[in-house]
């Protein structure tokens, strides 16, 4: 019986925490069969990003055209893109080879260290070009406030984001709470689920008094990316994702300075 296929396209964090590392990790969890495009090598570890280096965007296509056609995918997460040039020929590769095939957004702009992963010129193509028939979109809400040109504070401003962000054509929205313990009183973490005619959903975590959360957003997209190749409803396939997230963060093995590493496999057992 042939294997469930992801791509992820994204780029390489030599710590190993998050990008193309955490994805093919979260993939093995679940036992999808990943393969990988990589648009950026990072030379980071737990305390910070130290450098940064484009591949070339015909390279990238490459890497995504061969896997795509050759062994093919059932769903497809797309990470850091680091560069306008190269989230253009992302979007217009995947246009040519996987117009179809679900994919799962995860704009990438800032690391969990605080370090800048994309400018505005990314955000523009994400919502001109890769956001549109995403089957959802994953943003942060530091990613969400420079993707709305606002600031989210309160419910009001968070549900005003969503509805934004599904006006770009996305077929649902996932603003990830992790960053705002201020709105919901610093005890409780809540991811929300929007999707165009319905009222959105919360996904509800207790928040963990732990640094080791690095990857968690990579981890968390790829995860719901894995329950749509998989077939399960995007609701589900969410609500299967925050649950491993969670388990990941508590078995975290506690690597390194600075934001360490969960753990994949062993949110597994």
């Amino acid at each position: 019986m042939r294997p469930v296929r992801l791509l992820a396209i994204a780029g390489s964090d030599s710590g190993g925490g998050a990008g193309i590392q955490a994805d093919i990790r979260t993939a093995c969890a679940f036992g999808v069969y990943a393969m990988t495009a990589v648009t950026v090598v990072t030379a980071q570890d737990t305390t910070g990003v130290g450098a940064i280096a484009l591949v070339r965007p015909e390279v990238v296509r490459e890497q995504i055209a061969r896997c795509l056609t050759d062994i093919g995918a059932d769903a497809i997460k797309i990470g850091m893109l680091g560069s306008a040039e190269i989230a253009e020929i992302v979007a217009a590769t995947l246009d040519d080879y996987a117009a179809d095939v679900p994919r799962v957004v995860d704009p990438v702009l800032v690391s969990t260290s605080g370090a800048t992963l994309s400018g505005e010129d990314v955000a523009a193509v994400l919502k001109g070009k890769l956001f549109p028939g995403a089957a959802v979109v994953t943003p942060n809400l530091p990613e969400a406030e420079a993707l709305c040109g606002f600031p989210l504070r309160d419910a009001d401003s968070l549900r005003q984001a969503g509805e934004a962000l599904l006006a770009t054509g996305a077929k649902a929205v996932l603003l990830k709470g992790g960053h705002g313990g201020t709105l919901e009183g610093g005890e409780t973490l809540t991811d929300l689920l929007f999707v165009a005619g319905q009222d959105p959903r919360a996904f509800v975590a207790e928040r963990m008094d732990t640094p080791h959360t690095h990857g968690t957003g990579c981890t968390l997209s790829t995860a719901i990316a894995c329950g749509l190749a998989q077939g399960l409803a995007l609701a589900d396939a969410v609500e299967r994702a925050h649950a491993f997230v969670q388990r990941a963060i508590r078995a975290a093995p506690g690597l390194g300075a600075g934001f360490g590493p969960i753990d994949h496999l062993e949110a597994r057992r």
